[in-house]
């Protein structure tokens, strides 16, 4: 049975003038602001970019969490973050890497070990599987 999560986004205007709303089901944003400013200009507002990075990270750690679950470890802390690079080509935008870096408190998990695991989670996160750039990981282990 698949589950089915649905995000939304309303555009107005020309792409430089143009004004859109971000929203999602869950109600986690409401007509959210985005646009041209917010996406190449550094202005106030989202952009999708960051969305998927944010969605990116997310999956990341969570898959994490069960991974270190099924090794008999659990976290007191994971901290991901993701850039997601977007890079002008000949025919257009695209995301060319996401970066993400993580840094996790795990009582007895040695750096190996919690490298290894966050690479399994890196592979096998359904956001990592269904992004086609370069995804690095750089993970360390507090404490």
């Amino acid at each position: 049975m698949a589950i089915i999560r649905t995000g939304s986004a309303q555009w107005s205007g020309g792409i430089k003038d143009g004004k859109g709303a971000i929203s999602t089901e869950s109600g986690a944003l409401s007509a959210y602001p985005y646009g041209f400013a917010s996406r190449f200009e550094g202005q106030k507002g989202s952009n999708p970019e960051e969305l998927l990075g944010a969605a990116h990270a997310a999956c990341f750690t969570m898959a994490l969490s069960l991974i270190l679950g099924e090794a008999g470890l659990t976290a007191t802390d994971l901290q991901t973050s993701a850039k997601v690079s977007l890079e002008k080509k000949e025919a257009g935008y695209e995301i060319t890497a996401v970066d993400l870096t993580l840094v996790g408190t795990v009582p007895g998990a040695t750096p190996e070990q919690f490298a290894e695991l966050a690479g399994k989670a890196k592979a096998n996160c359904p956001l990592s599987k269904v992004i086609r750039a370069a995804i690095s990981l750089d993970a360390s282990l507090k404490g």
